[in-house]
Order: C-alpha cells, then structure tokens, then sequence
C-alpha cells in the first residue's frame, strides 16, 4: 500500500538524503543560491545550506528528482547575455579594455598541459579572485580588474567567476574593434584559496631568453608558435606601468591624457584599438615613445616567430583570424565545464 509523507517528513528526508549525497551550493562568495543552483560535488563542503522549507516539501522532492536526471549548467545562458551587455557600458565608460583582457588571459594561464586533475591543472577556473593569486607578482595591478567586474557577479548570482573573467576579456576585444572570439561557458570555480595554482606559470616580460621563455610558457598550455605570436597581438591594446612591472615610461605622449588613468607606455598610439599596429610598430621601431619588451622584440628576431610576425603586419584578416582562435583554445585549456560541451550564446 502506498504511503504518502507529510511535508515535514519529506522536508526531513530531503535534508537527510542532501546530506549523504554531498550536496552543495554551486556559486559562492556571498552569492543567495536557489534550491536550483544545487548540484552533486565532491568532497563535501564544511556546511550546507539547503534551503529547503517545510511547507514545501514535497515540492522539493521534485524539483530534486529533475535534478538527479540532467547535468546541470555551471552558469546560466540568459545571465551571461545580460552580463555581456553591462559589460559593453562598463566598457563605454571606464576604458577598460586592457585589464579586463589580461583578467581573463591570467586566469587561463595558469594551466600545465601535464597535470590531469583538476582544479591542480589550473586555467580558467575563477582561482584568480582570491588574494593570495592576485598577489601573484605577474597579477600585480589585477585587483582593479577584479573591482570593476565585481558589481556584475553580484547582480548575476548565476554566472560563475571564471565565466565572467572569460566573458570580459572576449568581449572587450570585440569592442575595440577585434574579431569575434568563438568563446563557450559553463566554466566550473574552484571554492577556496588553497586551490589557486602555485606561482610561476605567467609569462614574465624580460627574461634573459626571450624565445626559449616564452616556448617554455606557452607550451606548457599546450600552445604552438602561431598562436605565441598571434596572443603576443593584444599588447596592440593597453599600457605598462613601471610601477606595476617595471617596465615602461610613467608617461608618453600617447598616454599623459588618458582616457582612463592617464600614465604608463603602451605598444600602440592607438591602445583602445585592437589592430595589427602592434607587428607593424615593432618591425619599424621608429617611435620611442612606443613599448618594446625583449619578448616584443623577439617576435621578428627568432626565425619561426617572424614568418607569423611579418604575416601578421602585412594581413590583419589573417591576424584576426589565428588570434581568434587561440584566444578561445586559451580560454578553454584547462577548464572545466558543465555541462561538459560548453555553453555556446550564439
């Protein structure tokens, strides 16, 4: 014979099976999570806030059975469309487009090709809005990013942080004038300091040999030389400031007026535009207002890097084209998504 529960016992029973499932909260840092936005995970989190209310009980029960027969999404497709839009403002009105590429370059760096697990693999897994990362020594200047973008993971609980980092750093090339990143979400966080990558794993700007560092770098991600060089491209955007990393003037001529913070030396006359600008400027080297790093440099002096450089400063199609692509297999390395194909916003 049947036997029916009350709402108070299906509310208890629930509690119970949550708890021997390790169910836990899939957004974090404050964010208000919905009986929805639980997911299976292991290992189990210190507290659990379930949620679940005692007039609704049964109710619980089913939208917990839904639960267990769909992968569930890491963010949600609407609010990433919404957040790509208020990052378009922030955009308009802050000029942000240099730190918001590097946020999401510096997240997704981080990954070795060698290790499996993750989140030991590092990349783009959200691991670079805690302290201890953004006080990496290659971060330095990042938490300014992470202040920019904070009002917008707080007004979209839905949508983690690695999501976001990603989100940005694509979006502000496209609205500077770059090509359209194939981009895909569903990026799982990391939920603690303790799983933020060792430092280390970012390129440094001047290293005694140049091509061999950025080789050493880059194929640990799982890189080739094209796509060093075709990254090597988004310093068409932004500045360095030598108080950040010791490297550049504290002002030019294209930069003691801002816009934004006015200050620092940028590769490019033009560093809100994402062009080719920044192989033709390299190889001419006329202007000394204009930032060459030794790893700059080397585009056009190592024999495999200069037949992409000297390509890429003749043909911005071909530029656009293989920087695409690499900026989205970078953003992808290391990541885990859920549900595993990603989520595509097209």
């Amino acid at each position: 014979m049947a036997t029916f529960l009350s709402s108070k016992t299906a509310a208890a029973a629930i509690a119970r099976s949550a708890i021997q499932n390790r169910l836990r909260p899939l957004f974090f840092a404050g964010s208000r999570v919905s009986v929805s936005s639980f997911r299976r995970s292991s290992p189990p989190t210190s507290s659990l806030h379930l949620g679940f209310s005692l007039q609704h009980g049964l109710q619980s029960i089913m939208v917990t059975r839904a639960m267990s027969s769909s992968v569930q999404a890491a963010s949600d497709p609407a609010q990433l469309k919404s957040a790509k839009e208020d990052i378009k403002e922030l955009l308009r009105t802050k000029f942000c487009h240099p730190i918001l590429v590097r946020l999401g370059w510096h997240d997704a760096g981080t990954y070795d090709k060698t290790i499996q697990e993750w989140p030991q693999r590092g990349g783009a897994n959200g691991s670079l809005r805690f302290e201890i990362e953004l006080k990496h020594g290659a971060n330095a200047g990042l938490v300014n990013a992470l202040k920019l973008v904070q009002p917008i993971k707080d007004k979209y609980a839905g949508i983690t942080y690695a999501d976001l980092f990603q989100l940005a750093s694509a979006t502000a090339i496209e609205e500077a004038g770059g090509p359209k990143i194939p981009m895909k979400y569903g990026r799982v966080d990391v939920t603690t300091p303790e799983q933020c990558p060792p430092e280390g794993r970012l390129p440094a700007a001047g290293p005694p040999s140049p091509a061999d560092h950025l080789r050493k770098v880059f194929y640990r991600m799982g890189l080739n030389d094209k796509e060093i060089v075709a990254l090597s491209g988004a310093h068409t955007l932004g500045r360095s400031r030598p108080e950040r990393s010791g490297w550049g003037k504290p002002e030019t001529k294209y930069t003691k007026d801002g816009p934004g913070a006015p200050g620092g030396q940028s590769w490019t006359a033009q560093w809100l535009k994402f062009d080719n600008s920044y192989f033709k400027d390299i190889k001419e080297r006329r202007d000394e207002d204009l930032l060459v790093l030794p790893t700059d440099a080397v585009l056009f002096e190592d024999p495999t890097f200069k037949v992409y450089a000297e390509k890429y400063a003749e043909d911005q199609d071909a530029f656009f084209k293989d920087y695409a692509e690499a900026h989205a297999k970078l953003s992808n390395r290391g990541a885990k998504f859920e549900p595993p194909e990603g989520i595509s916003l097209d």
